[in-house]
């Protein structure tokens, strides 16, 4: 299983950014889906997951300011991102796992850098 994230890159604040996600070796339509994110000299957290029959989960820092969403037959993973602060600084990584007890198989990160 092969996952490569896309989109990273410098945003003001109060600006938007998009994230993708290629999957391959696995169908994320059987599986939870997710973005984590790392802020510097912090551990990793999530951001937002969802799966068929779950819904969707989010972060409270992140509520009502980012969508995640899937695209089954692409078997791609987006993260909308509007509203962004600062604090959304971090390296977000891109997660397929089938239990949401796994850990899952990662991709290798995008760095997002939001300037005040």
């Amino acid at each position: 299983v092969q996952l490569q994230a896309y989109g990273g890159g410098l945003v003001q604040a109060g600006g938007s950014l998009n994230l993708s996600c290629a999957v391959s070796g696995t169908n994320i339509g059987s599986n939870f889906v997710g973005w984590y994110r790392q802020p510097p000299g912090k551990e990793r957290e999530l951001v937002a997951r969802m799966a068929t029959g779950f819904g969707r989960d989010y972060a409270d820092s992140v509520k009502g300011r980012v969508t995640i969403s899937r695209d089954i037959p692409q078997n791609t993973i987006g993260l909308q991102m509007s509203s962004v602060k600062p604090e959304d600084t971090a390296v977000y990584y891109c997660n397929v796992r089938r239990y949401v007890t796994d850990y899952g198989y990662w991709g290798q990160g995008t760095l997002v850098t939001v300037s005040s």
